[in-house]
């Protein structure tokens, strides 16, 4: 329904409506506040050098990062309507677990098998 046929059918334009998108709206400037929040922290730590752990907090920032974009943009959560949209979801993290997962083991005994004196010296990774 376009904003004539609402005003023709005795409903207020949409953006008209008064309230209704005010719980929406908190939630969205919420979820824009920690993605920033967790945007700025990262790049903080990196454009301070900070020490050798920077890339694990990095990697945990942006787990939480994707967390609060699927709960406060995309609105998957655990109730009963919701149910399929976030068995999908998981289904997704998982098959790109086992793809990410693999695929650094594959690469990680290559780099063993291939690599002369590689596991002897214990330095696996460079």
């Amino acid at each position: 329904m376009n904003v004539a046929n609402e005003a023709v059918a005795g409903q207020p334009p949409h953006g008209a409506r008064g309230g209704a998108h005010g719980p929406a709206r908190k939630q969205y400037i919420i979820g824009f506040a920690l993605a920033l929040a967790l945007t700025l922290i990262p790049f903080a730590l990196v454009m301070n050098h900070a020490p050798a752990a920077t890339p694990l907090v990095i990697a945990g920032f942006a787990i939480g990062q994707i967390v609060v974009h699927v709960v406060y943009f995309l609105h998957v959560d655990g109730s009963q309507e919701k149910r399929w949209n976030l068995m999908a979801l998981l289904y997704t993290a998982v098959m790109v677990f086992i793809v990410i997962g693999g695929s650094l083991w594959i690469m990680h005994h290559l780099y063993v098998n291939m690599v002369p004196h590689a596991s002897m010296h214990g330095r696996v990774w460079k």
